[in-house]
């Protein structure tokens, strides 16, 4: 799966709003999600999470006018892809405002 997430913020800024929005978010996960691995290289994170038994993996670019997410789902998650384009989309559209 691929997105392209317009962003209005300099690059520091949107680089900012991820880190506090990802921090705010594992709270949220407690129970409900593992995460496997996040790091940050540059402005490219590296991530992988367990959600109900299902591993997700991929990495997220922060550009000066765009966020390029990349994730590989699992084939049983592949079949609901529009739906979870629609949510991320939505929450980063909440998270950017």
């Amino acid at each position: 799966m691929q997105l392209k997430i317009p962003h209005k913020y300099s690059k520091d800024e949107a680089l900012a709003r991820v880190k506090k929005a990802l921090e705010d978010g594992k709270s949220q996960l407690a129970g409900k999600a593992t995460i496997d691995q996040e790091e940050w290289q540059g402005d490219t994170l590296h991530f992988a999470f367990t959600a109900q038994g299902q591993s997700i993996s991929g990495t997220l670019t922060v550009e000066d006018k765009q966020f390029d997410l990349y994730a590989k789902l699992p084939l049983m998650l592949k079949f609901f892809e529009g739906k979870i384009e629609a949510a991320i989309a939505e929450q980063a559209k909440q998270m950017l405002e």
